[in-house]
């Protein structure tokens, strides 16, 4: 005896139309900004200290502060560990590079990893894609900032290898990242 698959009629266009909360809905789902990833660089290790220990020293006195809630002299610490928060914060980011990286059109990233397949090597090691030729091309597609695959090229084959994994994570994890939730409707 065959299968039988049931299909369920698409409501009336006309109905949907009329219908002001799914068209409000619908025009939402439309406008959606792809997602967007920062990889934050700053090759200042004073400013990226300064900015580690001026936090620290925010924190314990925050949290003395909660001990004492009624002691000014804490409460004036923590404002001026605020301040120096802020100041560290402010050199930190005029020493640092931000790279942004956005998802990409589904359909787009399926393609860009199609066009790189696993080598046989790489296939027999249990790899489904060729990373060292995706990287500079994903990189590149995912830039916000517009960085040319030849330059995710020079980046991957000169920075550290951490580095180098960093940056292509950045633009592989935007990629994977969902803003979605499935809780009771």
């Amino acid at each position: 005896m065959p299968a039988t698959t049931k299909t369920t009629a698409a409501p009336p266009a006309a109905a949907v139309a009329k219908d002001p909360h799914w068209a409000a809905t619908r025009e939402r789902l439309r406008n959606r900004n792809r997602h967007t990833a920062a990889l934050t660089i700053c090759d200042d290790l004073d400013a990226k200290t300064a900015l580690e220990t001026a936090r620290y020293a925010l924190r314990r006195l925050q949290a003395e502060a909660a001990d004492r809630p009624d002691d000014q002299a804490v409460k004036a610490a923590v404002a001026t560990a605020e301040q120096d928060v802020t100041t560290a914060q402010a050199a930190f980011d005029a020493a640092a590079i931000v790279l942004r990286f956005q998802a990409l059109p589904r359909l787009e990233f399926e393609a860009l990893k199609k066009a790189h397949p696993a080598t046989e090597e790489q296939a027999e090691d249990g790899h489904d894609l060729n990373v060292e030729t995706l990287g500079p091309e994903l990189i590149a597609a995912a830039s916000a900032d517009g960085m040319t695959v030849d330059d995710a090229r020079e980046y991957l084959d000169t920075w550290s290898e951490a580095e180098a994994a960093s940056l292509f994570n950045a633009a592989w994890n935007v990629q994977e990242t969902t803003r979605m939730d499935l809780g009771k409707g």
